[in-house]
């Protein structure tokens, strides 16, 4: 940042809850809304890298709140937005970002329980913390983002029971644009495609160490049905998350926001 340039800070003094914060996009996230100006309220199953994130966080000079969570489970997500409301007095956005590896088999051999077990997380667990942050959000004319996926855009293989997810996750988004709305909540969804960071890396780095090509092979075949001719960062997933978080976005509810670097048109 030159001398005299101002950080951009559409978030500040606005408090933030954070769910799925694991080592990729639930992260990037979390600081980037941090240095938006927002206070984070960190939740996931795994306490000791929320208090990671958390000192990070606060590294930015930004308040922080770890609390471990599973958000399939009641009493766990009411102790999350108690703690939230107790520690920071408000919540002015929720992003539901809490995911699971997707069944990889097909529709025809995929079991019952893991598609429930999917279900339960990416729509129940997003839908139940939306209902318990809903009386916050409307106080704070407050939004909710929820973290959908590319799935959405396309019917592959063995990514069935994963877009079945998805997919109610983006209809149960839309009604409650509709049904909150009145009350000043706004309600949208971002569908990213690959996210290029850690993660990708390594899946990237596994797939070529067994088909015996390179990560950078992979990538452009990967990114070549792009019309960016490139992968989308966490970063860039992330801003479009906090564009929606903003005031910037007042104006917008109901809406899927795709940042796939031109891969799928919607």
């Amino acid at each position: 940042m030159t001398a005299g340039e101002q950080a951009w800070t559409p978030l500040a003094g606005k408090v933030v809850v954070v769910s799925g914060v694991g080592p990729g996009l639930g992260r990037t996230l979390a600081l980037r809304c941090a240095g938006a100006g927002a206070d984070v309220v960190l939740a996931s199953r795994t306490q000791e890298r929320l208090d990671a994130v958390a000192a990070e966080v606060e590294g930015l000079g930004r308040g922080a709140l770890a609390v471990a969570t599973d958000i399939t489970d009641d009493s766990a997500a009411h102790a999350l937005v108690d703690a939230a409301l107790t520690r920071f007095g408000r919540i002015d956005t929720l992003v539901n970002n809490a995911f699971a590896v997707p069944s990889m088999k097909p529709l025809a051999r995929t079991g019952f329980e893991g598609i429930r077990d999917a279900f339960e997380l990416t729509v129940l667990g997003a839908l139940r913390l939306t209902h318990l942050c809903t009386d916050a959000l409307a106080d704070a004319k407050g939004s909710v983002v929820n973290v959908n996926s590319m799935v959405l855009r396309h019917s592959q293989e063995r990514y069935g029971s994963y877009k079945i997810a998805k997919s109610a996750l983006l209809a149960a988004s839309q009604s409650l644009a509709t049904e909150l709305g009145p009350r000043g909540i706004r309600v949208n969804s971002v569908a990213p495609g690959y996210i290029w960071g850690d993660t990708l890396q390594a899946y990237f780095a596994h797939q070529a160490d067994k088909y015996g090509t390179t990560v950078e092979q992979i990538y452009d075949h990967t990114a070549a049905g792009t019309d960016l001719r490139r992968l989308p960062t966490m970063d860039e997933v992330s801003d479009a998350i906090l564009f929606l978080a903003s005031d910037h976005a007042s104006g917008v509810t109901g809406q899927c926001l795709d940042v796939n670097c031109g891969e799928y048109h919607h």
